[in-house]
This record gives C-alpha cells, sequence and structure tokens, in this order.
C-alpha cells in the first residue's frame, strides 16, 4: 500500500516536505561531501599562494612551501608597499573601477532595458547587434588606432569605454526587466511618470540585488584587468596596480636569472616566487574585503536575472 507522505498532516494540516524521505537525506549528505570538496579545491591554491608570500625563498625554491609558512619572511611586502609608486598604481586602479564600472552600469541598465520592451521596434535588430559582439571583434589594431584616434590614450576612458558593457551582463539584466510586472509600470505611467521616471523611481529600486550583482561583476573584471591600460597608457604614473605588479614580476624573474641562481643583492628584488605570490596576495585583498557586503545580494540577482516566470 502506498502512503502519501506530502500529505497535509493530522495535527498541523500542513503538507510535510521531501526532507523525511531517505533519498532526500543521502542527497543532503552528498551535496555536503561534494560541496566541501569543491571548497577545498578553491581555497588550496590562494592558502598556498598566502603560504609562499610569507616563506623564505629558499624554501619555497625547494619546494617545501605548501600550507603553512616556512622561514617567516615579510621581506618581500616591505619591497612592494615601500615604494610610493606602488600606492600611486593602487589610486590609479580604484580610480579605474570607480568610473569604468559607474559607466558600465548605467549603459548596461539603459540598454537593458530597452531591450525588455517587447513593443519596442527594431528590438531584435539591437538584441543581434550586442550578440553579434560576443563572437566577433574588430580586432586588437584596429581598437588601438580607433582610441588613439578619438583621443582617448592616457586616459581612464580608454579603460572604461571600450568595455563599458558585457553582453553577459546584458542579458543577465534584460531577462530580469523583463520578469517585472507589466502592471506596475503601467500604474506609474498613469499617475503621470515618463519613462526615465519609471525606470528610476519603480524600476530600478526593485532591482537592488540585480544592480549590486552586475556592480560585483564588473567592479572585479575591472579591477583584475590589466592589458587595456598596458596597452594605452604611456606613462608609469598612470599605471594601474595590475600592470605595476605585472611589470614587477617581469623584473625580478629578470633579476634571478641574471644573478646565475645564486639570488639577487638587492632587497627589493627577492625572487621571482616570492614577487609573485605577494602580488596576487595584495591584488585579491580588496575584492576579498568588498565581496561580503555584496554577497548576499549574488545569488538572488543571479537567480532572478536567469529565471523567468
Amino acid at each position: 500500500m502506498n502512503v502519501d507522505t506530502t500529505g497535509p498532516t493530522p495535527a498541523t494540516g500542513r503538507r510535510r516536505g521531501p526532507d523525511t524521505g531517505r533519498g532526500y537525506r543521502v542527497f543532503r549528505v552528498v551535496n555536503a561531501i561534494v560541496l566541501t570538496v569543491v571548497v577545498v579545491v578553491t581555497l588550496y591554491p590562494f592558502v598556498t599562494i598566502v603560504a609562499r608570500s610569507l616563506s623564505d625563498n629558499a624554501y619555497i625554491v625547494s619546494g617545501e612551501v605548501n600550507l603553512v609558512p616556512r622561514g617567516f619572511n615579510v621581506a618581500a611586502y616591505k619591497a612592494v608597499m615601500s615604494d610610493p609608486t606602488f600606492w600611486t598604481s593602487y589610486r590609479n586602479t580604484v580610480v579605474y573601477t570607480a568610473v569604468a564600472t559607474a559607466v558600465s552600469l548605467v549603459l548596461t541598465t539603459c540598454y537593458a532595458y530597452v531591450l525588455s520592451k517587447t513593443h519596442l521596434k527594431g528590438r531584435s535588430v539591437l538584441v543581434g547587434i550586442a550578440v553579434f559582439t560576443m563572437f566577433f571583434s574588430g580586432g586588437l589594431i584596429p581598437n588601438y588606432v580607433l582610441v588613439t584616434s578619438l583621443g582617448l590614450k592616457n586616459s581612464v576612458w580608454a579603460i572604461a569605454l571600450p568595455n563599458a558593457i558585457s553582453v553577459f551582463n546584458l542579458l543577465v539584466m534584460k531577462a530580469f526587466f523583463e520578469s517585472l510586472p507589466v502592471e506596475l509600470e503601467e500604474a506609474a505611467a498613469v499617475d503621470g511618470l515618463n519613462t526615465y521616471g519609471i525606470l528610476l523611481r519603480i524600476v530600478l529600486p526593485l532591482s537592488k540585488a540585480m544592480v549590486a550583482t552586475m556592480f560585483l561583476f564588473y567592479a572585479v573584471a575591472f579591477w583584475n584587468s590589466w592589458f587595456a591600460a598596458f596597452l594605452y597608457m604611456d606613462r608609469m604614473d598612470l599605471f594601474p596596480v595590475t600592470v605595476y605588479l605585472r611589470n614587477l614580476i617581469a623584473g625580478a624573474t629578470d633579476a634571478t636569472s641574471t644573478a646565475g641562481g645564486l639570488g639577487s643583492a638587492s632587497d627589493v628584488v627577492q625572487s621571482a616566487a616570492t614577487i609573485q605570490s605577494v602580488t596576487i596576495v595584495l591584488t585579491v585583498l580588496p575584492i576579498l574585503a568588498v565581496y561580503p557586503f555584496i554577497q548576499r545580494y549574488f545569488v538572488s540577482g543571479v537567480m532572478l536575472g536567469a529565471v523567468k516566470g
């Protein structure tokens, strides 16, 4: 005789969920094991990098550093952080990331809101133009010529404008806007709001999770970006921290090889292995500091933009 375990209980009249079944318990155990393995695999490389950045060069070269620092040494941190150019580059990175993220959020939001209107004439053409750029681009040299001819070199706009809209983020935000009730906008229009008023006073307050998610995507992308600045910036005082650290790694590698395997005589250049670890840690720290404050919006923002119904 089959028994319905999901029916209402005699005492409460509520429906019992599937968590009382053996299959669901097995699923939870397997899910916990899989997620634990994923967390360990994800954290292991970063913990190893932190340990290497705090270890003596001799232990790193011999391969004895794993999860725990050996021969505790912060000379590489001191060498990098005592350089005024480092802090100038960090300031540039903050400025570039803030400006580029703001521009990207504004343009992506406006474009996605327009594409979410099914009654818009030429909507399919606009969607096609956006999707086309996911697979085809003008190429490196034409882009360089374009940015140079527009007078954008050696400015924040060389970083912000060419990469202002991510098509993936655009499509996710478009799907989210399409899931909002049309009746809300119709009621606002009846009350006298125009298109911009509806977007600013009705749509955006309901899209905090989505906006926070897009902010995280764009901020991380611009913070970690180095090639655009490497290509369009000619002055060292305009380099972001990623380019500064890239040059530092290259310099440490050259110095180590020049020393013939005996190490550099300078305290500024410890070794390629130590400098690489320090650069990774210093670059990731700001993102790790910001992420916990945005993480609570992340899952809900992605799910809202991915599921319509």
